[in-house]
Order: structure tokens, then C-alpha cells, then sequence
């Protein structure tokens, strides 16, 4: 991405909501679904025509080449990162991707906590597809996360 830092926003009219994104240098550190957006942001955007043509259902659209910037412990970083190969339709569980995380156990009852935190305070829903874990929690609000296990057929 050669754009500059900052906000940007656009509305979605399938979320019924804005997609926002902050940038900074090469990387998205943020992805939210505000009603509104903040004030001063740019609409232009190649990730955001990327983000367009996936909620317009086209199921091509990967976001795994995207540069982003995990500002979230290291253990959490894991899970996200694990959670990053998890392709478009497929789901996992929270106990599925605590085991295919690197030095957690699925049946220790503090790492599926761990994977549950990472989830939830995952910067980038969308980019690092959460609403692919089915029983787990979403960063984005959960009408945006309903939405997009339904556009994936999940």
C-alpha cells in the first residue's frame, strides 16, 4: 500500500454501516464499522474498493497479502496470525484454533481464554477474519459479524 497515514472511511450500504480504516505508513492498524465516521477522513482507498467488491459478495477477495500493523501482546499476534489462514467459507471453533496455535493447548483452560481475548480485541475484524470462529467473539459489533458469516455462508 502506497497510501498516505490516516482515516478512511466509506459507507457500506450491505453492513448498513461505514467501513473505517487507520493507516499508518504501510500498514492498517484499525478496521472498524462505525455508524458514522470520524470527521476528518479520506474516502479513496484501493483496500476499501478491495473491502467494496467482497461485501458485494465476490468470493475472490483476500485480504492476506494486506500489511498489518498488531499492536497486541505477542501470545495474542499467534492466534491472529493462526487465524489469518483460515480461507474464506471455512470456519473453525475456538478449541480448533487454540490447537492449531503454536505452544497453546487446547485443553488448557487459559490458552482458549487467550484465544478468546485475541478475538476479541483483534484490531483488524475483517482483514483478520474473526467472525470465521464460531463460537468465539467478534471485535467487530455483532450485527456486522452476523453479516459477514452470512455473506461467507457460515
Amino acid at each position: 500500500m502506497e497510501e498516505a497515514a490516516g482515516i478512511y472511511a466509506r459507507e457500506s450500504s450491505y453492513l448498513g454501516r461505514f467501513v473505517q480504516l487507520g493507516i499508518a505508513g504501510d500498514r492498517v492498524i484499525s478496521v472498524s464499522f462505525p455508524e458514522v465516521p470520524d470527521d476528518v477522513h479520506e474516502t479513496d482507498h484501493e483496500l476499501l474498493d478491495r473491502i467494496d467488491h467482497y461485501l458485494d459478495g465476490v468470493d475472490d477477495v483476500d485480504f492476506t497479502d494486506v500489511e498489518v500493523g498488531l499492536t497486541v501482546p505477542t501470545d495474542q499476534r499467534s492466534v491472529l496470525e493462526t487465524l489469518r489462514g483460515i480461507p474464506y467459507g471455512e470456519q473453525v471453533s475456538v478449541e480448533q484454533l487454540t490447537r492449531m496455535t503454536p505452544d497453546l493447548d487446547a485443553e488448557n483452560d487459559d490458552d482458549r481464554i487467550l484465544v478468546r481475548t485475541a478475538l476479541d480485541e483483534n484490531p483488524v475484524p475483517l482483514l483478520i477474519a474473526d467472525h470465521r470462529v464460531r463460537d468465539g467473539p467478534s471485535a467487530a459489533p455483532p450485527e456486522v459479524e452476523q453479516k459477514l458469516r452470512s455473506l461467507e455462508g457460515l
